[in-house]
């Protein structure tokens, strides 16, 4: 038989029109997958090159588990094909991975931002995106044919003009996210900069692994006929990403998480006061 806390939370579960086990949904917490990510990225930048079994070896660890949490982070060591990563210059204030000591608790925590390119017509087109790390969502994104400091700082400001500001925004050493306009708007708005070690591309394996999916979301460019087809499939494929498309390590879409976080608080804030009555 229920008991009347039970019952009640069954019949307010049926309001909300969720199952009664969402009402017992808690937020993830740091957990050992985050530390052991934390270590091999700390191996990786001593040893840039080391695969899994590498990191295994050194860390002397299982390397089923060292593997599976590098595929989940999206960490990738570093491969030479052909030519070398370009190393960032004239870096004028240096910041730390905040990323190896906090964990995203909450929506609006972390922020994570990046770039990349597609090839259209003989030339590039660019996406920058910016993706919230709780609830994986892209909540910035802008499209450019060029990728001066207007793609990555057009993408910062949709973010900021649709969520609120995060408490940690982290990116990479790149140019386009050294330059002065950049650094002072996230320091107008009271952010705290997170970047990337130089060289250390895995440091950022939330936008790199993203970035994976996208393009095999999106299909091959040539199939576009003009720039405009091409940017709205981008903007679609980013929509489907959101409101969709169920992320690995959410078991939902960021939208449907978004949405869940809402129910409880809803739940939340209807039993604070039928406790006060």
């Amino acid at each position: 038989m229920m008991h009347a806390s039970e019952v009640a939370k069954t019949l307010r579960a049926r309001e909300l029109g969720v199952s009664r086990g969402t009402l017992y949904y808690k937020p993830k917490k740091p957990d050992k997958d985050w530390l052991l990510k934390c270590r091999i990225e700390e191996v990786l930048r001593e040893h840039h090159s080391y695969g899994s079994r590498r990191v295994a070896l050194h860390l002397r660890m299982n390397r089923k588990r060292v593997k599976r949490v590098m595929n989940v982070f999206g960490i990738k060591p570093y491969r030479r094909r052909g030519r070398k990563w370009k190393k960032t210059k004239n870096i004028r204030v240096k910041y730390a991975n905040l990323l190896l000591t906090n964990y995203p608790l909450y929506e609006n925590h972390i922020w994570a931002t990046d770039f990349t390119y597609l090839p259209f017509q003989g030339r590039f087109v660019y996406v920058a995106t910016v993706i919230d790390l709780y609830t994986r969502k892209v909540v910035g994104l802008s499209v450019y044919t060029t990728h001066a400091v207007q793609l990555t700082l057009t993408a910062f400001l949709s973010a900021i003009h649709s969520s609120p500001r995060p408490l940690i925004f982290h990116s990479d050493n790149g140019s386009e996210y050294n330059a002065e306009v950049f650094i002072g708007a996230l320091h107008t708005i009271g952010v705290h900069v997170s970047r990337s070690a130089p060289g250390c591309p895995w440091e950022n394996g939330y936008q790199e692994s993203f970035y994976s999916q996208f393009k095999v979301d999106l299909g091959d460019p040539a199939r576009f006929s003009t720039l405009g087809e091409l940017v709205l499939a981008v903007y679609q494929t980013i929509y489907a990403y959101n409101h969709t498309r169920i992320h690995s390590a959410l078991k939902m879409s960021p939208y449907q998480l978004h949405n869940l976080r809402y129910i409880l608080h809803s739940f939340m804030a209807k039993e604070h006061a039928n406790h006060k009555h």
